[in-house]
Protein backbone atom coordinates (compact mmCIF):
# COMPACT_ATOMS: atom_id res chain seq x y z
CA UNK A 1 0.00 0.00 0.00
CA UNK A 2 1.07 3.12 -0.71
CA UNK A 3 1.80 4.37 2.68
CA UNK A 4 1.37 7.97 3.38
CA UNK A 5 -1.83 8.10 1.93
CA UNK A 6 -3.38 4.91 3.62
CA UNK A 7 -1.95 5.91 6.68
CA UNK A 8 -3.63 9.87 6.46
CA UNK A 9 -6.73 7.70 5.99
CA UNK A 10 -6.05 5.46 8.67
CA UNK A 11 -5.35 7.94 10.81
CA UNK A 12 -8.38 10.04 9.84
CA UNK A 13 -10.59 7.60 10.44
CA UNK A 14 -9.52 6.17 13.85
CA UNK A 15 -9.74 9.47 15.03
CA UNK A 16 -12.63 11.22 13.53
CA UNK A 17 -14.34 8.08 14.19
CA UNK A 18 -13.42 7.59 18.03
CA UNK A 19 -14.35 11.46 18.57
CA UNK A 20 -17.75 10.43 16.88
CA UNK A 21 -18.14 7.17 18.90
CA UNK A 22 -17.01 8.82 22.00
CA UNK A 23 -19.67 11.36 21.08
CA UNK A 24 -22.02 8.76 20.45
CA UNK A 25 -21.45 6.82 23.63
CA UNK A 26 -22.43 10.05 25.87
CA UNK A 27 -25.27 10.48 24.18
CA UNK A 28 -26.27 6.63 24.40
CA UNK A 29 -25.50 7.45 28.20
CA UNK A 30 -27.74 10.11 28.64
CA UNK A 31 -30.50 8.00 26.88
CA UNK A 32 -30.02 4.66 28.60
CA UNK A 33 -32.56 4.20 31.01
CA UNK A 34 -31.38 1.71 33.04
CA UNK A 35 -28.00 1.86 35.13
CA UNK A 36 -26.73 -1.01 34.60
CA UNK A 37 -26.45 -0.10 30.97
CA UNK A 38 -25.11 3.66 32.19
CA UNK A 39 -22.34 1.90 34.10
CA UNK A 40 -21.18 -0.25 30.90
CA UNK A 41 -21.54 3.02 28.52
CA UNK A 42 -19.74 4.64 31.16
CA UNK A 43 -16.90 1.90 30.88
CA UNK A 44 -16.82 2.21 27.05
CA UNK A 45 -16.43 5.70 26.82
CA UNK A 46 -13.58 5.22 29.03
CA UNK A 47 -11.91 2.87 26.33
CA UNK A 48 -12.80 5.06 23.23
CA UNK A 49 -10.87 8.17 25.47
CA UNK A 50 -8.05 5.50 25.61
CA UNK A 51 -8.21 4.61 22.06
CA UNK A 52 -8.05 8.55 21.23
CA UNK A 53 -4.42 8.89 22.90
CA UNK A 54 -2.94 5.73 21.40
CA UNK A 55 -4.06 7.07 18.06
CA UNK A 56 -2.30 10.26 18.65
CA UNK A 57 0.78 8.15 19.61
CA UNK A 58 0.06 6.55 15.83
CA UNK A 59 0.28 9.86 14.42
CA UNK A 60 3.67 10.65 15.84
CA UNK A 61 5.14 7.41 15.10
CA UNK A 62 3.83 7.74 11.29
CA UNK A 63 5.37 10.92 10.89
CA UNK A 64 2.20 12.71 10.10
CA UNK A 65 1.58 16.25 10.95
CA UNK A 66 -2.08 16.50 12.11
CA UNK A 67 -2.54 20.34 11.28
CA UNK A 68 -1.02 19.43 7.43
CA UNK A 69 -3.77 18.50 4.93
CA UNK A 70 -3.65 15.35 3.17
CA UNK A 71 -5.26 13.15 0.50
CA UNK A 72 -8.70 12.02 2.29
CA UNK A 73 -10.40 9.81 0.15
CA UNK A 74 -14.17 9.81 -0.60
CA UNK A 75 -15.17 6.33 1.43
CA UNK A 76 -12.96 8.08 4.41
CA UNK A 77 -15.31 10.41 3.88
CA UNK A 78 -18.56 8.66 3.62
CA UNK A 79 -18.30 6.49 6.45
CA UNK A 80 -17.25 9.42 9.05
CA UNK A 81 -20.22 11.68 7.63
CA UNK A 82 -22.40 8.31 8.46
CA UNK A 83 -21.49 8.17 12.03
CA UNK A 84 -21.93 12.26 12.61
CA UNK A 85 -25.24 12.07 10.43
CA UNK A 86 -26.37 9.21 13.20
CA UNK A 87 -24.92 11.17 16.15
CA UNK A 88 -27.31 13.38 15.60
CA UNK A 89 -30.37 11.85 15.36
CA UNK A 90 -30.54 11.28 11.85
CA UNK A 91 -31.61 8.05 10.93
CA UNK A 92 -33.32 6.71 7.78
CA UNK A 93 -36.66 5.56 8.35
CA UNK A 94 -37.34 7.24 11.49
CA UNK A 95 -38.89 10.70 12.56
CA UNK A 96 -38.88 12.85 15.88
CA UNK A 97 -35.73 10.90 16.97
CA UNK A 98 -34.56 13.96 18.88
CA UNK A 99 -38.21 13.82 21.09
CA UNK A 100 -37.08 11.73 24.45
CA UNK A 101 -40.37 12.39 26.15
CA UNK A 102 -40.36 8.58 27.58
CA UNK A 103 -37.93 6.29 29.31
CA UNK A 104 -38.84 4.00 26.36
CA UNK A 105 -37.80 6.20 23.49
CA UNK A 106 -34.69 7.26 25.43
CA UNK A 107 -33.88 3.63 25.05
CA UNK A 108 -34.69 3.17 21.75
CA UNK A 109 -32.11 6.24 20.57
CA UNK A 110 -29.50 4.58 22.97
CA UNK A 111 -30.40 1.41 20.76
CA UNK A 112 -29.85 2.65 17.60
CA UNK A 113 -26.50 4.68 18.84
CA UNK A 114 -25.00 0.77 19.70
CA UNK A 115 -26.31 -0.60 16.54
CA UNK A 116 -24.65 2.17 14.78
CA UNK A 117 -21.42 1.69 16.55
CA UNK A 118 -21.31 -1.94 17.39
CA UNK A 119 -19.53 -3.61 13.53
CA UNK A 120 -16.65 -1.07 13.91
CA UNK A 121 -15.73 -2.40 17.15
CA UNK A 122 -16.12 -6.15 15.77
CA UNK A 123 -14.67 -5.27 12.42
CA UNK A 124 -11.24 -4.22 14.19
CA UNK A 125 -11.13 -6.73 16.44
CA UNK A 126 -11.55 -9.50 13.23
CA UNK A 127 -9.03 -7.61 11.56
CA UNK A 128 -6.39 -7.59 14.39
CA UNK A 129 -6.62 -10.95 14.95
CA UNK A 130 -5.99 -11.84 11.40
CA UNK A 131 -3.77 -9.76 10.66
CA UNK A 132 -1.74 -10.25 13.82
CA UNK A 133 -1.63 -14.13 12.13
CA UNK A 134 -0.05 -12.85 9.10
CA UNK A 135 2.27 -10.69 10.74
CA UNK A 136 3.40 -13.42 13.08
CA UNK A 137 6.40 -13.58 15.39
CA UNK A 138 8.95 -11.66 12.92
CA UNK A 139 7.03 -8.52 12.68
CA UNK A 140 8.64 -6.32 14.82
CA UNK A 141 10.00 -3.68 12.01
CA UNK A 142 6.47 -3.69 10.52
CA UNK A 143 4.70 -0.06 10.46
CA UNK A 144 1.59 -1.13 11.43
CA UNK A 145 2.48 -3.61 14.42
CA UNK A 146 1.71 -1.18 16.88
CA UNK A 147 -1.66 -0.69 15.58
CA UNK A 148 -2.05 -4.56 14.86
CA UNK A 149 -1.25 -5.40 18.13
CA UNK A 150 -3.42 -2.70 19.49
CA UNK A 151 -6.59 -4.03 18.20
CA UNK A 152 -5.49 -8.20 18.03
CA UNK A 153 -5.13 -7.33 22.16
CA UNK A 154 -7.46 -9.18 24.77
CA UNK A 155 -9.26 -5.98 26.10
CA UNK A 156 -9.92 -4.70 23.02
CA UNK A 157 -11.79 -7.80 21.90
CA UNK A 158 -13.01 -7.75 25.38
CA UNK A 159 -14.61 -3.90 24.65
CA UNK A 160 -15.91 -5.70 21.76
CA UNK A 161 -18.03 -8.14 23.10
CA UNK A 162 -19.31 -5.80 25.91
CA UNK A 163 -20.88 -3.51 22.96
CA UNK A 164 -22.27 -6.38 22.03
CA UNK A 165 -23.86 -7.49 25.21
CA UNK A 166 -25.13 -4.07 25.65
CA UNK A 167 -26.79 -3.69 21.96
CA UNK A 168 -28.49 -7.38 23.22
CA UNK A 169 -29.73 -5.24 26.31
CA UNK A 170 -30.83 -2.49 24.94
CA UNK A 171 -32.91 -4.25 22.00
CA UNK A 172 -34.76 -6.84 24.20
CA UNK A 173 -38.14 -4.11 24.69
CA UNK A 174 -37.59 -3.34 21.10
CA UNK A 175 -40.61 -4.19 18.68
CA UNK A 176 -39.69 -5.84 14.58
CA UNK A 177 -39.86 -2.37 13.40
CA UNK A 178 -37.07 -0.96 15.10
CA UNK A 179 -35.11 -4.06 15.15
CA UNK A 180 -35.10 -3.86 11.64
CA UNK A 181 -33.58 -0.48 11.55
CA UNK A 182 -30.74 -1.15 13.95
CA UNK A 183 -30.33 -4.65 11.20
CA UNK A 184 -29.75 -1.85 8.80
CA UNK A 185 -27.49 0.68 10.47
CA UNK A 186 -25.37 -2.00 11.58
CA UNK A 187 -25.18 -3.19 7.73
CA UNK A 188 -24.64 -0.07 6.64
CA UNK A 189 -21.80 1.13 8.85
CA UNK A 190 -20.20 -2.25 8.18
CA UNK A 191 -20.36 -1.39 4.57
CA UNK A 192 -18.94 1.90 4.93
CA UNK A 193 -15.93 0.21 6.92
CA UNK A 194 -15.04 -2.27 4.49
CA UNK A 195 -15.76 0.05 1.57
CA UNK A 196 -12.66 2.08 3.49
CA UNK A 197 -10.17 -0.49 3.64
CA UNK A 198 -11.26 -1.61 0.23
CA UNK A 199 -10.45 2.03 -1.08
CA UNK A 200 -6.96 2.18 -0.19
CA UNK A 201 -4.18 2.18 -2.93
CA UNK A 202 -2.68 -0.55 -3.22
CA UNK A 203 1.27 -0.66 -5.02
CA UNK A 204 1.55 -4.49 -4.75
CA UNK A 205 -0.07 -8.09 -4.15
CA UNK A 206 -1.27 -7.71 -0.75
CA UNK A 207 -3.66 -10.54 1.13
CA UNK A 208 -6.41 -8.63 2.91
CA UNK A 209 -8.79 -10.54 5.00
CA UNK A 210 -11.67 -8.67 3.61
CA UNK A 211 -14.21 -8.88 0.46
CA UNK A 212 -16.61 -6.06 -0.68
CA UNK A 213 -19.99 -6.58 -0.95
CA UNK A 214 -22.07 -7.65 -3.63
CA UNK A 215 -24.01 -5.25 -5.87
CA UNK A 216 -26.36 -7.49 -8.18
CA UNK A 217 -26.21 -3.95 -10.54
CA UNK A 218 -22.35 -4.55 -11.17
CA UNK A 219 -21.72 -7.60 -10.02
CA UNK A 220 -22.16 -11.16 -11.14
CA UNK A 221 -22.31 -13.85 -8.66
CA UNK A 222 -20.03 -16.80 -9.42
CA UNK A 223 -21.02 -20.11 -8.09
CA UNK A 224 -19.52 -23.06 -8.47
CA UNK A 225 -20.62 -26.25 -7.42
CA UNK A 226 -19.31 -30.17 -7.59
CA UNK A 227 -21.98 -32.63 -8.60
CA UNK A 228 -21.27 -36.02 -8.18
CA UNK A 229 -21.97 -36.94 -4.58
CA UNK A 230 -22.16 -33.21 -3.65
CA UNK A 231 -25.59 -33.08 -5.66
CA UNK A 232 -26.29 -35.85 -6.05
CA UNK A 233 -26.60 -39.15 -4.04
CA UNK A 234 -25.01 -41.72 -6.20
CA UNK A 235 -21.57 -41.05 -8.97
CA UNK A 236 -23.46 -40.21 -12.56
CA UNK A 237 -20.62 -41.60 -14.09
CA UNK A 238 -21.37 -45.08 -12.81
CA UNK A 239 -25.25 -44.06 -14.59
CA UNK A 240 -23.60 -43.50 -17.50
CA UNK A 241 -21.91 -46.56 -17.78
CA UNK A 242 -24.64 -48.65 -16.63
CA UNK A 243 -26.58 -47.08 -19.40
CA UNK A 244 -23.82 -48.07 -21.90
CA UNK A 245 -23.55 -51.62 -20.72
CA UNK A 246 -27.53 -52.52 -20.81
CA UNK A 247 -28.07 -51.19 -24.27
CA UNK A 248 -24.73 -52.59 -25.59
CA UNK A 249 -25.30 -55.46 -27.87
CA UNK A 250 -24.40 -59.44 -26.80
CA UNK A 251 -21.71 -60.40 -27.94
CA UNK A 252 -23.66 -63.13 -30.74
CA UNK A 253 -25.50 -60.40 -32.41
CA UNK A 254 -24.31 -58.93 -35.33
CA UNK A 255 -24.48 -55.20 -35.65
CA UNK A 256 -25.36 -53.64 -38.87
CA UNK A 257 -22.79 -51.36 -40.63
CA UNK A 258 -25.17 -48.57 -40.54
CA UNK A 259 -25.09 -48.71 -36.78
CA UNK A 260 -21.56 -47.21 -34.41
CA UNK A 261 -19.60 -50.32 -33.89
CA UNK A 262 -19.75 -50.61 -29.73
CA UNK A 263 -18.20 -53.00 -27.65
CA UNK A 264 -20.44 -56.36 -26.77
CA UNK A 265 -21.89 -55.33 -22.80
CA UNK A 266 -19.87 -58.37 -21.20
CA UNK A 267 -16.70 -56.34 -22.67
CA UNK A 268 -18.37 -53.19 -21.84
CA UNK A 269 -18.63 -54.31 -18.28
CA UNK A 270 -14.92 -55.98 -18.01
CA UNK A 271 -13.41 -52.46 -19.35
CA UNK A 272 -15.35 -50.81 -17.06
CA UNK A 273 -14.40 -52.84 -13.89
CA UNK A 274 -10.88 -52.11 -14.80
CA UNK A 275 -11.19 -47.99 -15.61
CA UNK A 276 -12.58 -47.92 -11.97
CA UNK A 277 -10.33 -50.08 -10.36
CA UNK A 278 -7.17 -47.98 -12.02
CA UNK A 279 -9.14 -44.60 -11.22
CA UNK A 280 -9.62 -45.27 -7.70
CA UNK A 281 -6.22 -46.46 -6.75
CA UNK A 282 -4.60 -43.37 -9.03
CA UNK A 283 -6.91 -41.17 -7.24
CA UNK A 284 -5.81 -42.32 -3.94
CA UNK A 285 -2.08 -42.53 -4.89
CA UNK A 286 -2.44 -38.39 -6.13
CA UNK A 287 -4.57 -37.09 -3.09
CA UNK A 288 -1.92 -38.69 -0.82
CA UNK A 289 1.13 -37.36 -2.72
CA UNK A 290 -0.29 -33.65 -2.37
CA UNK A 291 -1.28 -34.02 0.52
CA UNK A 292 1.09 -32.12 3.92
CA UNK A 293 2.05 -35.47 6.13
CA UNK A 294 1.65 -32.57 9.12
CA UNK A 295 -0.01 -29.53 9.98
CA UNK A 296 1.44 -26.43 7.67
CA UNK A 297 0.64 -23.05 7.05
CA UNK A 298 -1.29 -21.75 4.09
CA UNK A 299 0.73 -21.62 1.20
CA UNK A 300 -0.91 -20.40 -1.93
CA UNK A 301 1.81 -21.59 -4.29
CA UNK A 302 2.09 -24.80 -2.86
CA UNK A 303 -2.09 -25.22 -3.40
CA UNK A 304 -1.98 -24.17 -6.90
CA UNK A 305 0.66 -26.94 -7.49
CA UNK A 306 -1.37 -29.25 -6.07
CA UNK A 307 -4.46 -28.29 -8.01
CA UNK A 308 -2.56 -28.74 -11.43
CA UNK A 309 -1.20 -32.25 -9.79
CA UNK A 310 -4.95 -33.44 -9.13
CA UNK A 311 -6.07 -31.90 -12.65
CA UNK A 312 -3.48 -33.66 -14.77
CA UNK A 313 -4.75 -37.14 -12.91
CA UNK A 314 -8.03 -36.24 -14.06
CA UNK A 315 -6.92 -35.53 -17.90
CA UNK A 316 -4.99 -38.57 -17.75
CA UNK A 317 -8.18 -40.55 -16.48
CA UNK A 318 -10.67 -38.84 -19.15
CA UNK A 319 -8.31 -39.58 -21.40
CA UNK A 320 -8.29 -43.44 -20.78
CA UNK A 321 -11.74 -43.45 -20.64
CA UNK A 322 -12.11 -41.63 -24.32
CA UNK A 323 -9.84 -43.77 -25.65
CA UNK A 324 -11.50 -47.07 -24.50
CA UNK A 325 -14.89 -45.82 -26.35
CA UNK A 326 -16.63 -47.69 -23.41
CA UNK A 327 -19.56 -44.43 -23.84
CA UNK A 328 -19.26 -44.57 -27.52
CA UNK A 329 -22.83 -44.66 -29.25
CA UNK A 330 -25.04 -43.75 -26.53
CA UNK A 331 -27.86 -42.70 -27.03
CA UNK A 332 -28.81 -39.04 -25.75
CA UNK A 333 -32.50 -39.54 -24.80
CA UNK A 334 -31.06 -42.09 -22.57
CA UNK A 335 -28.68 -40.05 -21.34
CA UNK A 336 -31.67 -37.10 -20.69
CA UNK A 337 -33.93 -39.80 -18.85
CA UNK A 338 -31.31 -40.77 -16.24
CA UNK A 339 -30.60 -37.51 -15.45
CA UNK A 340 -34.13 -37.00 -14.41
CA UNK A 341 -34.44 -39.85 -12.19
CA UNK A 342 -31.80 -38.60 -10.62
CA UNK A 343 -31.81 -38.40 -6.83
CA UNK A 344 -30.23 -34.91 -5.73
CA UNK A 345 -29.07 -34.82 -1.98
CA UNK A 346 -31.16 -33.20 1.20
CA UNK A 347 -31.17 -29.58 0.59
CA UNK A 348 -29.43 -29.31 -2.81
CA UNK A 349 -32.84 -28.87 -4.49
CA UNK A 350 -33.85 -25.45 -1.81
CA UNK A 351 -30.46 -24.26 -2.37
CA UNK A 352 -30.96 -23.75 -5.66
CA UNK A 353 -34.36 -22.83 -5.78
CA UNK A 354 -33.57 -20.10 -3.74
CA UNK A 355 -30.95 -18.86 -5.68
CA UNK A 356 -33.13 -18.70 -8.61
CA UNK A 357 -36.01 -17.00 -6.89
CA UNK A 358 -33.91 -14.34 -5.42
CA UNK A 359 -34.07 -10.87 -7.68
CA UNK A 360 -31.47 -9.74 -5.83
CA UNK A 361 -28.91 -11.41 -7.24
CA UNK A 362 -26.90 -11.43 -10.42
CA UNK A 363 -25.81 -15.23 -10.19
CA UNK A 364 -23.72 -17.45 -12.78
CA UNK A 365 -23.50 -21.11 -12.06
CA UNK A 366 -20.98 -23.39 -12.86
CA UNK A 367 -21.60 -27.36 -11.97
CA UNK A 368 -18.32 -29.62 -11.80
CA UNK A 369 -18.25 -33.03 -12.92
CA UNK A 370 -16.35 -35.98 -14.25
CA UNK A 371 -18.99 -37.16 -15.53
CA UNK A 372 -18.23 -36.22 -19.05
CA UNK A 373 -21.90 -35.18 -19.53
CA UNK A 374 -23.42 -31.95 -19.33
CA UNK A 375 -26.89 -33.36 -20.78
CA UNK A 376 -27.08 -35.33 -17.80
CA UNK A 377 -26.64 -32.12 -15.49
CA UNK A 378 -29.03 -30.25 -17.29
CA UNK A 379 -31.77 -32.88 -17.07
CA UNK A 380 -31.03 -33.65 -13.61
CA UNK A 381 -31.57 -29.33 -12.56
CA UNK A 382 -34.05 -28.78 -15.44
CA UNK A 383 -36.39 -31.55 -14.13
CA UNK A 384 -36.79 -29.90 -10.56
CA UNK A 385 -37.67 -26.74 -11.71
CA UNK A 386 -33.54 -25.89 -10.27
CA UNK A 387 -32.12 -23.74 -12.57
CA UNK A 388 -32.90 -22.87 -16.24
CA UNK A 389 -30.34 -24.49 -18.66
CA UNK A 390 -28.73 -21.33 -19.70
CA UNK A 391 -27.67 -20.57 -15.96
CA UNK A 392 -25.55 -23.81 -16.46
Amino acid sequence: MKAAVVRTNLDVLSVNGNKLHHLRFELAEECADDDEAKLAISELRTGVLKELKMHNSFVQEWGIDPGKEGTINSATVKYTDFLLATASGKVEGVKGLGKLATPFERTKVAAYTLGAMTPCMRLYSFLGKELQAILGPEGNGHPYKNWIDSYSSESFQASALQTEDLLDKLSVSLTGEELDIIEKLYHQALKLEIEFFLAQPIAQTTLAPLTKGHNPEEDRLVIFSDFDLTCTVVDSSAILAEIAIVTAPKSDVVQPETQIVRMSSADLRNTWGLLSGQYTEEYEQCIESIMPSAKVEFNYEALCKALEQLSDFEKRANSRVIDSEVLKGLNLEDVKRAGERLILQDGCTGFFQKIVKNENLNTNVHVLSYCWCGDLIRSAFSSGMLLPCENL
